[in-house]
């Protein structure tokens, strides 16, 4: 079992370049099945997640290969439109294989996705997007069976959905005609998957507001494309200097995609500096809570911002209010943060921190991947030595999170017991 080891409170100092948005790739990984071509990722993370979806890909009849941080998907070629079991248990966003598979070869057939445990997370949306682009879908026993001659139509999501916009937008890209999605989700990742699927040959437009327009197409190609930064690890240092103070920068991120997060930090008192491609905090002094922080779609606060700057003011001076609207079970990293010493009361979907002097280390364990990286922000600021296990949730979406915190001066090392 492989474990952190984080000996904390002492202010972190240095610079860490961010890796590519797990978000992002993973859609842009599931269309390269439509390019029926070859296709070069680059900045692609180091992730479980990433390693699950090139699985995937092999397994439906794809060559996929890493060089670096570059890889190779080879699509010219699938044999099969199934996705086993053990594969859609391994990762939540495998679901993203739906659209394309069903575009590219005319049927597919899944089982329900698996992932981190976070509540409810029903893929209907995906389902009445793929229905109304003319899918067959039957359901059954846990299993999906799809098929059809996709055509464009008009999509209303019910809800801005993130992965059902961008299963929309691949299927869409390869249907007959024109699709247009409304109420689209309007996250970065939807421009970068807009931006890899137009690199390939589709005609995608009006990623990143709430109407996207896809005029489908049977003669996409090869491409090459550059993954964008991931907001969610740069928040996660951000806040990691935040919780043990000092002064860090972080690069190779759009500051505009997390400027909700950024803004929550200068309000503790953090002083927060931004360039086209880097942001830079420094902490001079204790943090003080802040005005109620409720997670919204974006360009809301980003419910996978919640728990790590949630970590990041157990200190704060006064009580700061969370309310988490996006899912049910978002707060399963508050008994470990207790358990180092903050003062954290939940209710229902609201959690209420009241600023503690010090948190202390402790042994905790990760339950998923946005609450261990919030365990290892608050163990950067705690006293004494803490141990994280469960690290299996944070490896999905952080490439070396050992490694990026020690670029920060933090004095954490990766171990197997």
């Amino acid at each position: 079992m492989s474990v952190l080891r984080i000996e904390g409170g002492r202010p972190l100092r240095g610079s860490v370049r961010v890796q590519g948005a797990k978000n992002g790739v993973l859609p842009i990984l599931a269309a390269t099945l439509l390019s029926g071509d070859v296709c070069l990722i680059h900045n692609c993370p180091r992730l479980t997640d990433v390693d699950i979806a090139l699985d995937i890909l092999r397994h439906l009849g794809c060559r996929a290969v890493r060089e670096g941080e570059c890889v190779i998907v080879d699509a010219s070629c699938p044999t099969r439109w199934d996705i086993p079991d053990e594969l859609m248990g391994r990762m939540r966003s495998s679901v993203f294989f739906l659209g394309p598979v069903l575009a590219r070869m005319g049927a597919c057939r899944l089982s329900y996705p698996g992932g981190c445990e976070l509540g409810p997370r029903p893929i209907d949306l995906h389902l009445s997007a793929l229905r109304a682009l003319g899918a067959e879908i039957d359901e059954g026993h846990g299993r999906l069976e799809c098929a059809g001659r996709l055509r464009g139509a008009e999509i209303t999501l019910a809800l801005p959905s993130v992965g059902a916009t961008e299963n929309a937008m691949m299927a869409a890209a390869a249907a007959r005609g024109t699709t247009t999605i409304v109420n689209a989700a309007r996250e970065p990742e939807i421009a970068d998957l807009q931006g890899f699927l137009n690199a390939i040959g589709a005609d995608v437009r009006g990623a990143g507001s709430s109407t996207i327009v896809v005029r489908g197409r049977e003669d996409l190609h090869a491409g090459e494309y550059t993954v964008l930064g991931d907001r969610i690890a740069a928040a996660t240092y951000l806040a990691a200097v935040a919780s043990a103070g000092g002064e860090g920068e972080v690069t190779g991120v759009d500051w505009r995609h997390l400027s909700t997060v950024t803004a929550v930090l200068s309000e503790a008192g953090c002083l927060v500096y931004s360039s086209p491609s880097a942001i830079r905090i420094e902490v001079r002094e204790p943090l003080r809570a802040v005005r109620p922080i409720r997670t919204a779609p974006y360009p809301g606060f980003p419910t996978d911002a919640q728990a790590i700057v949630m970590a990041a003011l157990c200190k704060a001076r006064g009580a700061t209010v969370f309310a988490e609207n996006i899912f049910d079970s978002r707060y399963r990293h508050v008994d470990d943060l207790v358990r180092m010493g903050a003062d954290i009361k939940v209710e229902g979907r609201v959690a209420v921190v009241t600023g503690v002097e010090k948190l202390f280390g402790a042994s905790v364990r990760a339950a998923d991947l946005r609450g261990g990286a919030a365990l290892a922000v608050a163990a950067v600021g705690a006293q004494g030595e803490s141990v994280l296990s469960g690290l299996e949730h944070i490896d999905r979406g952080y490439a070396d999170l050992a490694g990026a915190l020690a670029a920060l001066g933090a004095d954490v090392r990766r171990e197997e017991n």
